[in-house]
């Protein structure tokens, strides 16, 4: 069938079209699919690169906009203002601040710190004071982590930290107790994270021995090893 130049051009629109209103379609609905992703990743940005909207109002803009591509009407930056300002700064370590955690226990605002200065710190911060100095690492620790799992189960008011001692160390900080020394990794231990499942029982630690370890907090056991690291 010939058709004249004007129904062709009609055609190809209305098909055009409709191709558009598909890609809009599936595309809306991968956005809803997605939002929570979405949501996680860019928090996740701000988190790790310690973003605030407000050093250049066209930044802003940039930021916004992307965003809002991805996650509309999920995210807020109202947090994130140019007015922001400092509200405390902590003086007592007296070297390199490597690590830091917080937490509400019964109420109770905390922060922890550890430090090339070989202590574990702890402040309360709605009394600006700090609370208790931990000392038995013996060389800087690396990382520091309330646990989870201690004030749940036990009512414990527990720390964990990392050194590159070699160790990790729990602290039942409101009695100045060093509760557990883990000695399993044979080189500085960088990184240590508490299970999200699980109520915090299982603790991961990583090291410049090129492992991961796997522990329960609960035993203080190693429970597995995961070897193929090439590096720390």
């Amino acid at each position: 069938m010939n058709l004249s130049t004007p129904m062709k051009v009609l055609l190809e629109f209305s098909l055009g079209f409709s191709s558009l209103l598909l890609v809009h379609h599936f595309y809306f609905m991968i956005k809803i699919v997605k939002r929570r992703r979405h949501q996680k990743i860019i928090h996740y940005w701000i988190r790790i690169l310690k973003i605030k909207l407000g050093w250049i109002k066209d930044f802003d803009e940039l930021v916004v906009d992307y965003v809002s591509l991805f996650a509309s009407h999920v995210f807020t930056f109202d947090s994130f203002h140019s007015s922001s300002k400092l509200l405390n700064t902590f003086t007592k370590h007296k070297s390199i601040v490597w690590s830091i955690d917080f937490v509400k226990f019964d109420d109770r605002q905390l922060i922890c710190s550890g430090s090339s200065d070989k202590t574990v710190r702890i402040r309360d911060i709605d009394k600006n004071k700090q609370i208790q100095s931990l000392k038995e690492h013996s060389s800087d620790v690396l990382c520091v982590k309330f646990s989870p799992h201690h004030y749940n189960n036990h009512r414990q008011y527990v720390i964990c930290s990392s050194s590159s001692d070699k160790t990790i160390r729990f602290w039942d900080f409101k009695h100045n107790q060093q509760l557990q020394i883990l000695k399993k990794h044979t080189s500085y231990v960088y990184g240590i994270e508490f299970s999200s499942f699980n109520g915090g029982r299982y603790l991961f630690s990583g090291s410049n021995d090129k492992t991961i370890r796997l522990w329960d907090v609960e035993t203080y056991k190693s429970l597995h090893i995961f070897n193929g690291h090439e590096d720390a």
